[in-house]
């Protein structure tokens, strides 16, 4: 396990390179956000950091919670975050303790998802009351964006409960990504769950685990949801996963299907200093062009369901 998530950890500290910004100046002139660096206190355990990318002007905004993959960080989906602020939303990412670039004692855990969902629910505490620009944020207006092990909080953020005891069956004959690392650790209690209803909107890309989920797993999401998965993603294959979320979600999702799409296509595109293993997407598909209009569709199913 260690030697999986190290793997990706390394790529992913190019996507988090671009926080070392925040202290040397706000972003270039003329952006019509700011850049931030901060921490929600998570009572009992360690600060949660978080990345905020706040409009310089509006009142009444929108927020949405950026949730990355397992070993990313708060930068990993930096391109999607932009445009979310260019568009008028607070943009808030938190770096998932316990699972990110520079540490994964969660990983696989009991705890993973649990502490997961938790940290998001602390993360909109802050930005509601402690972050500076609090007051300008319409509570009312809370959306949710989650990557891989990310739209799986995402889900569960919105009321959704998988059952871990699911794994060990599934696993037996499944070769998939997140079976080298939650087999050896499946839990023998179930976690707890924290459920946020204050999320209106959802946007689920390639999440992991759809396995886990029971029949009546997402009975209890009620929000709207934008479902994203890639077709040549073999590392979160689709008939094990999203298919399984798309089919019992209450509410039919607007669902995506990217042609040509691995895992990795939905990660911001790579930069000269982005390790190349991120960087290998199918021939013939153009990451930078995809994610123009992914941000597209990202930024106005929230400016539809999140409403002023």
């Amino acid at each position: 396990m260690r030697k999986l998530t190290s793997a990706f950890a390394l790529g992913c500290l190019a996507a988090f390179a671009p926080v070392q910004a925040v202290s040397q100046g706000v972003p270039a002139a003329g952006v019509s956000y700011s850049l931030q660096q901060s921490a929600a206190e998570d009572p009992g355990n360690r600060p949660i950091p978080i990345v905020i990318w706040a409009p310089k002007a509006g009142s009444r905004l929108g927020l949405i919670v950026i949730s990355h993959g397992t070993g990313a960080g708060p930068t990993a989906h930096i391109d999607t975050a932009q445009a979310l602020a260019e568009a008028g939303f607070v943009v808030v990412a938190p770096m998932h303790p316990g699972d990110n670039f520079q540490d994964d004692a969660s990983v696989g855990k009991s705890n993973w998802f649990a502490d997961r969902s938790r940290h998001v629910a602390r993360v909109i505490d802050y930005m509601l009351t402690d972050w500076e620009g609090h007051a300008r944020i319409a509570p009312r207006r809370i959306g949710i964006f989650g990557f891989s092990a990310g739209g799986t909080t995402a889900l569960i953020s919105v009321g959704g409960a998988p059952d871990l005891g699911r794994v060990t069956p599934h696993c037996a004959s499944a070769p998939e990504f997140v079976c080298q690392i939650m087999r050896p650790n499946v839990p023998k209690q179930a976690p707890q769950w924290t459920h946020d209803k204050r999320i209106a909107a959802a946007v689920v890309t390639a999440p992991g685990i759809g396995f886990a989920f029971p029949p009546n797993g997402l009975k209890h999401v009620r929000v709207p949801v934008q479902l994203w998965a890639g077709s040549a993603d073999e590392t979160v294959p689709y008939a094990s996963n999203t298919a399984i979320v798309r089919n019992l979600l209450p509410q039919a999702p607007e669902f995506h299907n990217v042609d040509g799409a691995v895992h990795l296509s939905f990660l911001a595109p790579c930069t000269a200093q982005t390790p190349a293993f991120l960087c290998q997407d199918r021939p013939g598909f153009d990451r930078a062009q995809f994610h123009a209009s992914f941000n597209q569709s990202v930024t106005a199913f929230f400016q539809k369901q999140l409403k002023r």
